[in-house]
């Protein structure tokens, strides 16, 4: 899709999510610049684009760092985090650091130079166990961990550059995210990855409870159109959602990708973890409203198409979920 910008920074580029989001940017014809420290992206995730990225390796907690990765970019995409929860609950001080600071850095450099617009990565984290159905923005967020809190912290920040500093900043509460160039053997890795990986190695993973908690996923690449989409200036100073809209269980789930890889597996059930959210959903009408996004990939689809990069890419030494 078309971009309205000549140049972005995208700070956690040559992750998971950001990497896709170069991807796409440059297919839009935007200069990129992407800022990582390479703690958990991976320079590889940047080869389909690299001829038209200007990539800086650095930490969003070294504030001239960021200056340099900004240069004269007109927008920024502020994905580089701490996104492991155990590690934040471990780490509090650092994962402070890093998802608050590193996030007032970005605001006070974009705001110094002047940009059109920044879009934050949050979390559905943010909700915590709120029994509530779907989860709306204007519902009681809940944080049951230091990385839920950091992250609606620096929502709040962003709120607040928008409205003292006129910065025309939105943040967007990505679902359970899902596709290609998700690291089964990362602390970071979702279900969908640990289950590819399991599925081609025809082992059986771990379901931590009855395997009924269900959850919404939501493919890469529409994760990567909303980003985007959310440039606009009319989203300014909003809290979105993006998410499929529909949820599905995990032993279901289990059994869409064992299918996918023409194995009969079970799953071992264990004992639920404590703190496990039992089910998620969104609401996406405020971003049907507000950025003109609805999924374009829906979870078989979605699932089809990174079962073949697994495929292709097996990387071994996964999690269990």
């Amino acid at each position: 899709m078309a971009f309205p910008y000549q140049s972005a920074l995208v700070t956690g580029g040559a992750g998971f999510i950001g990497s896709h989001l170069v991807d796409a940017l440059v297919a839009g014809g935007c200069r990129v610049s992407v800022l990582d420290d390479l703690s958990a992206g991976k320079m590889e995730n940047l080869q389909q684009s690299a001829d038209g990225v200007d990539f800086h390796r650095g930490d969003i907690r070294d504030m001239s760092a960021v200056r340099r990765a900004l240069g004269d970019c007109e927008a920024v995409f502020h994905l580089a985090a701490m996104v492991s929860v155990p590690q934040t609950v471990s780490d509090p001080l650092q994962s402070t650091e890093i998802n608050i600071m590193g996030t007032v850095n970005v605001l006070e450099a974009a705001r110094q130079r002047q940009c059109r617009a920044v879009i934050f990565a949050s979390s559905c984290a943010v909700y915590g166990d709120h029994p509530q159905l779907p989860k709306t923005e204007q519902m009681p967020t809940q944080s049951l961990s230091p990385y839920a809190q950091q992250k609606l912290t620096a929502e709040q920040y962003l709120s607040l550059f928008h409205r003292i500093y006129d910065l025309s900043a939105v943040s967007l509460r990505f679902f359970n995210v899902y596709g290609p160039r998700q690291d089964p053997s990362s602390p970071y890795s979702g279900v969908i990855s640990i289950f590819m990986n399991r599925a081609l190695a025809q082992e059986s993973p771990n379901i931590y409870g009855d395997g009924r908690q269900s959850r919404d996923f939501i493919y890469v690449k529409d994760i990567a159109r909303a980003l985007m989409l959310a440039a606009a200036p009319g989203a300014a100073g909003c809290v979105i959602n993006v998410g499929s809209g529909k949820n599905v269980a995990i032993a279901e789930l289990w059994e869409k990708i064992s299918s996918l890889a023409g194995v009969r597996v079970p799953a071992r059930y264990l004992e639920a973890r404590e703190g496990d959210i039992r089910h998620s959903l969104s609401s996406i009408e405020l971003a049907r409203e507000m950025l003109g996004f609805a999924p374009s990939v829906d979870l078989d689809d979605g699932l089809l198409r990174t079962f073949e990069w697994y495929r292709e890419n097996r990387i071994k030494g996964s999690r269990d979920y």
